[in-house]
């Protein structure tokens, strides 16, 4: 019989809660050397609390941490990186301005005595090490480059390279191919097996559950801010998996409702871009989901930015239930009916750093103005409306966007947007980052919006959603759009051929 390893890492009983929100139960999570354990969970079941505890960001309120074997107290960013501990999160976090090599030993530079007992930062030994970690990664990166000149996925392999230059034993990556190409996703998976193979133990964060089976050895799921299972990819299945996140199965991803399709809400006329898109037309018609499928580059997002008026383009006309409408601004959109909720929430959709109600009313704080002054109590009751509406889970609308979990994020950017009572909503990735249970949830939303008359345009990279939830599908190919399908005829089959030979 085979023996059972010892952890290298190990979590017993670990508790966290903010202002009165237990954000996290009864954490528990075992990693071992040499293995990829995926942390699995719907937003809000306790993950990224989990992993700043462990990254010394929280101090956690009770449970037991063994490194080792043995009781530690992480505490502290300093402390977590002494122990071997590193994080490599969904958002690159790196410094644009410094170089890749000053970004690689941004904690520990090396130095080097000069007269006087001073010392100063060894430049060319921290070029020299910096290229030797990059080349042990295969990264063709010069470690005099700006950061900002590095793609995602560079960025991605800077914070690995720094990982590695901390001699990180626990390996932490939260989401880390969101924002990556396949080709990019796979050289990031040999690098995973590569830590593996020096013995290091990684924690795998994803809601993509083709990734966790494809480099995962094990599985730790959570719910609630609870541990609630655990064990071997080998033994498991996406069904048990996703029973076990929601705490019942999930018979239904895609609750499309079926309501009678209305009049015109929406037309686009010959919208054409220099360097984007050409040509694009199509009808959206009230009550309707169209949905927009197409492969990276395609054209989707900025054909939707200039809909709603971040970018302007060449040519085209925009019409409003039959109306030409000139839009050129956002505020021109929003005056118009138009909301638009954009692919990148974090930085372009919410103010992370500001109150749930302050999101909410930002497009009409007008609204809620008397002689100059703001009424703040009648802001944080339009926005306890509209927050009860999409369900946000928070303490209440006073807490910062930045403490929520990413689908109640999502939820907020949503809930700002009906605030404005729109004819046409523009879902750019609606569902991009946040787990199967939220998914379903802005999905039955979804619904309920075109059941109340909404038109809906719905971009997405995500094949299932797409069929599962349009009433008619226009794929886009390098600019141009290349078909429109009836729901009937939109089979996996046609998509994607119309997405790749166009």
């Amino acid at each position: 019989m085979k023996p059972i390893p010892e952890p290298l890492l190990s979590l017993k009983g670990v508790a966290k809660a903010f202002a009165g929100v237990q954000a996290l139960l009864d954490g528990a999570l075992d990693l071992y050397g040499g293995e990829v354990t995926a942390l699995i969970g719907e937003n809000g079941a306790g993950k990224s609390t989990l992993v700043k505890i462990l990254t010394g960001v929280y101090t956690a309120d009770a449970g037991e941490i063994r490194l080792g074997g043995k009781p530690v107290e992480i505490g502290s960013v300093v402390r977590a990186r002494k122990l071997g501990i590193t994080a490599i999160h969904q958002e690159a976090v790196v410094f644009d301005d410094l170089t890749v090599a000053e970004n690689i030993f941004i904690a520990d530079r090396p130095r080097r005595r000069v007269a006087g007992g001073l010392s100063m930062i060894d430049w060319p030994e921290m070029n020299r090490r910096a290229r030797a970690i990059l080349h042990d990664l295969e990264a063709e990166i010069d470690p005099a480059t700006p950061m900002r000149e590095l793609s995602v996925a560079q960025k991605h392999l800077v914070q690995i390279a720094r990982a590695l230059s901390e001699d990180a034993r626990i390996v932490i990556m939260d989401e880390p191919t969101a924002a990556l190409s396949q080709r990019e996703i796979d050289d990031l998976f040999a690098i995973v097996r590569r830590l593996k193979a020096e013995g290091r133990a990684i924690l795998f964060i994803s809601h993509k559950f083709e990734e966790v089976f494809a480099i995962a050895d094990r599985y730790a799921v959570f719910r609630d801010g609870a541990a609630v299972g655990h064990g071997t990819l080998a033994e498991a299945t996406h069904d048990s998996l996703i029973a076990m996140m929601i705490g019942r199965a999930v018979k239904q991803i895609f609750p499309k409702i079926e309501v009678p399709i209305g009049a015109e809400a929406m037309r686009v006329e010959g919208f054409s871009h220099p360097t984007e898109f050409a040509d694009i037309g199509f009808a959206l018609r009230r009550s309707e989901i169209l949905g927009f499928y197409g492969l990276v580059g395609a054209g989707r997002s900025e054909l939707m930015r200039a809909i709603f008026g971040l970018s302007r383009p060449s040519a085209g006309r925009l019409f409003l239930d039959g109306r030409e409408v000139k839009i050129e601004r956002p505020e021109q959109a929003i005056a118009a009916g138009i909301a638009y909720l954009p692919e990148d929430r974090q930085h372009e959709g919410a103010i992370l750093g500001m109150p749930i109600f302050q999101n909410i009313t930002l497009p009409r704080l007008g609204m809620f103005a008397k002689m100059g002054l703001l009424d703040g109590a009648a802001e944080r009751d339009e926005a306890m409306h509209y927050a009860q509406r999409v369900q946000i889970r928070m303490s209440d609308v006073d807490q910062n966007v930045e403490e929520l979990s990413g689908g109640n994020q999502q939820k907020t950017v949503v809930a700002k947007w009906l605030a404005t009572k729109p004819k046409v909503l523009i879902l750019d990735e609606p569902t991009k980052g946040i787990d199967v249970g939220s998914k379903a949830a802005v999905h039955a939303f979804m619904g309920e919006l075109v059941k109340d008359g909404l038109a809906v345009v719905m971009v997405s990279s995500e094949l299932p959603e797409v069929l599962g939830m349009s009433d008619r599908v226009a794929v886009m190919r390098r600019g141009r759009l290349s078909a429109i399908f009836e729901r009937k005829d939109a089979t996996p089959e046609a998509v994607v051929r119309a997405a790749m030979e166009g």
